[in-house]
């Protein structure tokens, strides 16, 4: 009797360890930062410039787009596919009539820059190109900024060149118009060009024959990026992306006169309809493209900051269109490309910081913010031409008391940016300096990885120094902004040399370290080796336990949180390892268990690219970076949850 009893317990407790187990395993796969979530549904990356068929179909172009064409087409707020190969376009200015579109080609290493290409709005094939600027090798800024068609005539704005360039449809030159430092382009109903100067804050007009007419002189501060001539109305539309942040409209009839604005005054720097930062319906950021269509549809492409030299890793696009009545009917929205999400421990992970924006939500989730203001801190590296870094989207997030401290860095960074935020500032990261840098008085790149733990404390690993430096955190001034005492050197285990990696968890006084690729130069790869370090800051910088083992090919990034490891791999698989932090053991992959609603890209191709957070309900949420469908994947998990809930 004793043994049956025995035995039916065993099979008991077999039988529970079996439906244990793929309980244990359950998480939930979910995505932020894209309207759509899928390889074929989503909204396409960084678009700089658009162009409102009649029928409303929407064209937009962008200098990068990793997995679409660089021209992305919608239609009743869906994806209807793309135009070209995904880095054949600048971005700047498209525009198109009944049978083509026009665009403004990228540098091209046969045939240089300055270039139009056309293509068959059916076929969507290119069937000619229009060599249109003198300025053949300008690899990085634009030179075509404006294009815009009236019947068989093509008008395209050349840049250095100072002028526009009027073309048949077919390509044969007809005339050029001298005009200093064109921009957008707009023809009105009886031929007159209108041609935005956005440096110097005016449009000028100019009769069929090219013959200055008006010039509207805006204030100061307005940068007129985009135009629109309402036929309808007898309405001229200015996209301004100086402070004002909206769209002012003209009449055009006799004298031009300023008769109505669009857009909330300030955009998304207004404090008196909503926080600093905070973008929303009206509340724009730069707005750089309007267009109606045959029923008086107005659509808007507002264009977040951020992005650097090569103008595309800003990942933003934002369309916004508005009814007849200007009510808000629908929104697109792509807010990433290149970069990650962090779970903000302010809000216990419901929103997340990227480099530049703010998220939250499911399914998609919803934009929160812009966190840059390039008015009052136009010194900002995130927003720097000529920053070596091509555009710094992933965020390194810490809370200490009412104060939150961000880090900004690139997809394989040596050099870290520092912001803090304050109540005035709403949703604006301040600028504080970075490291290497005076705010540390540091030169060394940091080539040994990096780490802001939740103390906002900071440990880097400078090139060739064989160190871990420890910069404690000693406060925070009125304004909000923090600072930090000198560093201590902390010598690296030759166990782990050459060091890449670095997480130190404050709460629990553990030190992960990654091992580099042994022999190689290239700092940015992590090897098969990472130490975990019980009570480093204790005094045990010498025993590691466990030691963490990688089997799968090509780690590239880690990031930590409560008792887990996450590791990330480039081409590879795009699936994340969890390692118990307490036993080196391999307690679960995330694969993607929501396939008919989200697409988790192919790796992880960035050092930072995962970012961790334990919710106070015993909630992972891990975050990972997506730039194949430009979005940010989440995933969260309770680990057991549901076992333990099955015992009685």
């Amino acid at each position: 009797m004793v043994m049956t009893r025995l035995c039916v317990l065993l099979g008991a407790l077999v039988l529970l360890a079996t439906i244990a187990r793929p309980s244990h395993a359950q998480y939930s796969t979910d995505w932020i930062a894209n309207t759509f979530g899928t390889s074929s549904t989503y909204v396409g990356n960084g678009a700089r410039s658009m162009w409102i068929a009649p029928e409303g179909i929407v064209y937009t172009a962008s200098l990068w787009d990793e997995n679409e064409g660089g021209i992305a087409i919608y239609q009743n707020r869906q994806n209807a596919g793309s135009i070209g190969i995904h880095n054949a376009f600048q971005g700047s200015a498209i525009t198109g009539n009944a049978t083509s579109i026009f665009a403004a080609m990228q540098y091209d290493r046969n045939k240089g820059s300055g270039y139009v290409g056309r293509y068959n709005r059916v076929t969507k094939t290119q069937d000619f190109s229009i060599a249109v600027s003198a300025t053949t090798t300008e690899k990085r800024a634009d030179v075509i900024t404006g294009l815009a068609t009236s019947g068989s005539l093509l008008y395209a704005s050349d840049f250095p060149g100072n002028r526009v360039r009027v073309y048949t449809t077919d390509g044969v030159w007809q005339s050029d118009i001298n005009v200093t430092g064109p921009g957008a382009l707009a023809l009105d109903a009886s031929g007159n060009l209108w041609v935005a100067q956005q440096g110097a804050g005016a449009i000028v007009e100019f009769s069929p024959g090219g013959a200055t007419m008006t010039t509207i002189q805006m204030a100061t501060a307005s940068r007129p990026s985009a135009l629109y001539f309402d036929a309808t109305n007898g309405q001229l539309l200015v996209g301004d992306q100086g402070p004002d942040m909206n769209i002012k409209i003209y009449q055009t009839s006799g004298s031009p006169v300023q008769v109505g604005t669009f857009g909330i005054q300030g955009g998304y720097l207004d404090t008196t309809s909503g926080i600093k930062g905070q973008v929303g319906d009206r509340r724009f950021t730069r707005v750089v493209g309007i267009g109606k269509d045959a029923a008086g549809n107005l659509y808007v492409l507002s264009n977040p900051w951020g992005g650097t030299w090569d103008l595309a890793r800003n990942g933003n696009t934002d369309i916004y269109v508005y009814d007849t009545s200007n009510i808000l009917r629908w929104r697109l929205q792509a807010l990433n490309f290149e970069g990650n999400g962090a779970p903000d421990p302010g809000t216990d992970g419901a929103f997340f910081y990227g480099g530049f924006n703010v998220y939250t939500g499911t399914a998609g989730g919803t934009f929160v913010a812009n966190t840059v203001n390039p008015f009052d801190y136009p010194a900002d590296p995130r927003i720097d031409i000529n920053d070596t870094q091509r555009g710094q989207h992933f965020a390194q997030l810490a809370t200490v008391g009412a104060n939150r401290v961000m880090v900004a860095a690139g997809q394989n960074p040596g050099v870290f940016n520092f912001y803090h935020f304050n109540a005035a500032n709403g949703y604006i990261a301040i600028p504080d300096g970075s490291l290497p840098g005076a705010l540390f008085n540091s030169s060394t790149l940091i080539t040994g990885g990096f780490s802001l733990d939740s103390n906002a404390n900071v440990w880097a690993g400078p090139d060739r120094t064989n160190r871990i430096y420890f910069y404690p955190l000693t406060g925070f001034d009125a304004d909000g902004k923090p600072s930090w005492g000198p560093g201590f050197a902390y010598a690296t285990p030759r166990s782990v040399l050459p060091l890449t990696r670095i997480i130190y968890l404050a709460d629990s006084d553990t030190m992960i370290l990654g091992q580099g690729i042994i022999g190689s130069a290239d700092w940015t790869s992590i090897g098969t080796r990472i130490e975990v370090y019980h009570g480093w800051r204790a005094g045990n910088q010498k025993s590691p336990s466990p030691v963490i083992t990688l089997t799968s090919a090509n780690p590239k990034s880690i990031t930590a949180a409560g008792n887990y490891l996450f590791v990330g791999y480039v081409h590879a698989a795009p699936n994340i390892d969890a390692f118990n932090l307490a036993t080196g053991s391999l307690d679960m992959t995330f694969a993607n268990s929501n396939p008919g609603s989200v697409d988790v890209g192919n790796d992880v191709d960035s050092m930072y690219g995962l970012r961790a957070y334990l919710r106070s309900t015993g909630e992972y949420v891990v975050t990972k970076d997506n730039y194949n469908e430009s979005s940010i994947i989440v995933y969260r998990w309770t680990p057991g949850a549901v076992a333990n809930a099955a015992r009685p």
